[in-house]
C-alpha cells in the first residue's frame, strides 16, 4: 500500500480515475509519437485516435481536477493553488470543446460562439502537436498532459490534510 499514490488519501475513487486518466495520456502521446516518426501503416488513423482519446481525457481530467478544487480545504495552500491553476489550463479546453463557447471568466457576459463547423483539433506539424480548444486560443496537447502530469505528481501525503468525505460538514 506505500506505492499508492497520495491521492487515494483523499479519494480511492479519484486515485483509480488518475490511474485511468495516465494510462490514456500514454496512449494518445504514443499515437502522436507514431504520427511524429511516420511509423505505422496508416499516421492519420493514430492522429484521429490520439484526437478522440484528448477529447475523452480532457472532460475526465477536468472532472477530477473540479471535484480537488471544490475540495480545496483538504489540501496544503501549495496543492490547492496549483491544482487551482490547472483546473483554469482545462477550462481553456473543456469550455469551446463541450459548450461550443469561449471561454469567459465573467459568466454574466454573454457566450460567444466556437464554430462547430470546424475539426476538433489543429495538427502542429513543427512540433508534432495537436492543438486543441479554441482555435483562435488553442492548447498544446502535450503541454496539457504534461501539465495535468507535473501537477498531480507533486502531491504528498502532506499535502492531504484529510479526505473527500471528512470534508463534508465538518469545520
Amino acid at each position: 500500500m506505500s506505492t499508492r499514490h497520495p491521492l487515494a488519501a483523499f479519494s480511492f475513487y479519484l486515485s483509480g480515475r488518475h490511474q485511468v486518466l495516465l494510462s490514456i495520456s500514454k496512449e494518445i502521446l504514443e499515437g502522436l509519437d507514431a504520427c511524429a516518426s511516420g511509423e505505422g501503416a496508416f499516421p492519420h488513423e493514430a492522429r484521429a485516435r490520439a484526437s478522440d482519446l484528448m477529447w475523452l481525457w480532457t472532460l475526465g481530467a477536468y472532472e477530477v481536477v473540479r471535484t480537488m478544487c471544490q475540495a480545496s480545504r483538504c489540501f496544503s495552500e501549495r496543492f490547492a493553488r496549483a491544482i487551482s491553476h490547472l483546473k483554469a489550463d482545462l477550462e481553456r479546453v473543456r469550455v469551446p470543446n463541450t459548450k461550443l463557447e469561449r471561454i469567459q471568466y465573467n459568466r454574466r457576459d454573454r457566450p460567444i460562439p466556437v464554430s462547430s463547423d470546424r475539426g476538433p483539433d489543429i495538427w502542429d506539424d513543427a512540433s508534432k502537436d495537436l492543438l486543441v480548444g479554441d482555435p483562435a486560443d488553442a492548447v498544446s496537447c502535450r503541454m496539457l498532459l504534461r501539465s495535468y502530469e507535473s501537477v498531480m505528481s507533486s502531491l504528498t501525503p502532506d499535502d492531504v490534510k484529510m479526505s473527500h468525505e471528512d470534508s463534508f460538514g465538518r469545520t
